[in-house]
């Protein structure tokens, strides 16, 4: 018999701390310089770590943390708002991640789309996405929405580009690592769901929201991890 194991991934520390201060961790491991914390949180198995930034760390942390056991995946974390309806502190919940910065249009490929890859676009666990949006909508109620996660090695800032990603990829938020989580999780068959908190507008006055917001953002997200280990 298979025993769950909840990986959860943060890309910074803000987005990790409250889970030391809150699992019971029974054991730790380093490799390939990610520490890896594994114990009980809410008498479920857990298995979290921070990735740091980008689709590299990304990529390797989550397939590590699916070699440590985890059967499911929980990445939450900050975003860049794209959808004109989000405010910063909204959360997105991911329907399905994209590398926005994957571009191989001279050669007659879309943008996004992974050269000779079975998919480009990857579609988060349905019953993870809901379980997500309704953990989001009991924490935040009416600040809450289901879309599209764009992943790419970019902090964008610049109102043209946060227009065009809306428009052409239909993202609902911006932000280094989603996709390459998705992917990873894709490529082992691993059930997967991304939280984003909006820390900035993603249109030029992220200097001045990111620092202020980060924090905030990342309690956010905590609370509704919290919410969804309660109900697996």
């Amino acid at each position: 018999m298979t025993t769950t194991k909840i990986g959860i991934i943060g890309a910074m520390a803000e987005e990790i701390e409250q889970l030391h201060r809150h699992v019971d961790v029974t054991s730790e491991f380093t490799k390939a310089g990610i520490t890896y914390y594994e114990g009980s949180f809410h008498g479920k198995n857990v298995i979290f770590c921070k990735s740091g930034v980008g689709k590299v760390n990304a990529a390797v942390c989550t397939q590590l943390l699916l070699e440590a056991g985890a059967t499911s995946v929980l990445f939450t974390g900050v975003a860049g708002a794209l959808d004109p309806a989000l405010n910063i502190g909204d959360i997105v919940v991911s329907t399905s991640c994209i590398q926005h910065d994957m571009d191989v249009t001279p050669l007659g490929f879309a943008k996004g789309v992974i050269p000779y890859h079975p998919r480009s676009e990857f579609a988060a666990d349905e019953q993870l996405v809901q379980l997500a949006y309704e953990a989001s909508e009991r924490v935040f109620p009416g600040h809450s929405l289901k879309g599209k996660v764009l992943s790419g090695d970019q902090f964008i800032a610049d109102r043209g580009t946060v227009e065009g990603l809306h428009q052409t990829l239909q993202g609902a938020c911006a932000e280094m690592e989603g996709a390459a989580v998705a992917q990873v999780c894709d490529m082992n068959d691993i059930p997967f769901v991304v939280i984003r908190s909006m820390s900035d507008k993603a249109d030029g006055s992220a200097h001045v929201n990111f620092a202020e917001f980060t924090v905030q953002a990342s309690e956010n997200s905590f609370r509704i991890i919290d919410e969804i280990v309660k109900s697996l």
